[in-house]
């Protein structure tokens, strides 16, 4: 089973402007072939169907650990795509968008993505950066786990080349700051499952690593979490279990040559997050079904109650 937590794994910058044509190129991160989705499929459904989870324990414990965090990733884009296509943070809801007679949202019949506003209210949706849909044919799950773990290595591999590639087009903070992260656990996610597969084959796959060679020290938004040590870091992502994963990740194993140095460690767990941020309401442009200040005032009332 999962546990819902009210934060975002990381803290994101609110954004300087709307640019919704930088949330349809944050969109591929989603459901892009290599996108969270597809590491939360690979990941969710190689754990549900994991063979000898007892005999294999710390294998299965780091697919299902690894897994839990995948979840959050996928949080963490969409509200990265959702935050650059509403604009900076607003203190409050709007009780009137304007005259629709003026088309306010005028622009966006001529942004990449449009049906993001048509149909989602610029909301992010498991599609790519050209609205096709994520893809369940992206799930590999064998039933083997050296096939499994092999091609997870490769996922997160491909992944990484992806992230670089989408950090490199996007200048707004609040993308570039989730393309770094995820770069940054990217990497852990692909050294962890090299050092799963050297226990497993003997092959000693971590090597290929960094594949492909990016230098995450050379890019801000990854430099402040290398120097934090997230690099060496990974999660159990549960109060109680999971905490195998130490027979993998650590035993003395250290940080990928590059990057600073220091020995892996388990964190049992969860990352500390950050704020959800919230989304401006704009009833004549999204919701103008209901009158605002009625349903405000229902939720504030149904609140108060809450807390008696």
């Amino acid at each position: 089973m999962f546990m819902r937590v009210d934060k975002l794994q990381v803290e994101l910058p609110a954004p300087t402007r709307q640019d919704p044509n930088a949330g349809a190129a944050l969109q591929e991160l989603l459901g892009g072939k290599y996108g969270e989705m597809s590491t939360l499929g690979n990941y969710l459904f190689q754990s549900f169907n994991f063979r000898s989870k007892a005999k294999l324990r710390p294998f299965y414990s780091l697919v299902a650990a690894i897994t839990a965090e995948e979840l959050g990733h996928v949080e963490l884009v969409s509200n990265g795509v959702a935050m650059l296509n509403n604009g900076p943070d607003n203190d409050g809801d709007k009780t009137d968008g304007g005259d629709i007679a003026d088309a306010p949202f005028e622009d966006m019949k001529d942004i990449r993505l449009a049906a993001a506003f048509f149909s989602n209210a610029g909301g992010a949706t498991p599609v790519n950066s050209n609205g096709q849909s994520w893809n369940n044919d992206f799930i590999t799950t064998t039933g083997n786990v050296v096939i499994d773990l092999l091609h997870n290595f490769h996922l997160e591999c491909g992944a990484r080349l992806h992230k670089l590639r989408v950090y490199e087009t996007l200048t707004d903070a609040t993308g570039r700051e989730v393309c770094g992260y995820l770069l940054v656990r990217g990497s852990v996610h692909a050294h962890a499952y090299a050092l799963a597969l050297k226990q497993l084959t003997g092959v000693e796959i971590e090597k290929m690593l960094p594949t492909p060679n990016i230098n995450l020290d050379k890019i801000p938004e990854c430099a402040k979490y290398l120097a934090e040590g997230s690099h060496r870091r990974l999660y159990t992502f549960s109060p109680n279990d999971y905490k195998e994963i130490s027979a993998l990740w650590g035993n003395g194993e250290t940080a990928l040559p590059g990057d600073p140095e220091g020995e892996l460690t388990v964190v049992e767990g969860m990352p500390d997050g950050g704020k959800i941020h919230q989304l401006t309401g704009v009833p004549s442009a999204f919701t103008p079904d209901y009158a605002p200040e009625e349903m405000f005032e229902i939720a504030t009332k149904l609140y108060k109650a809450s807390r008696k």
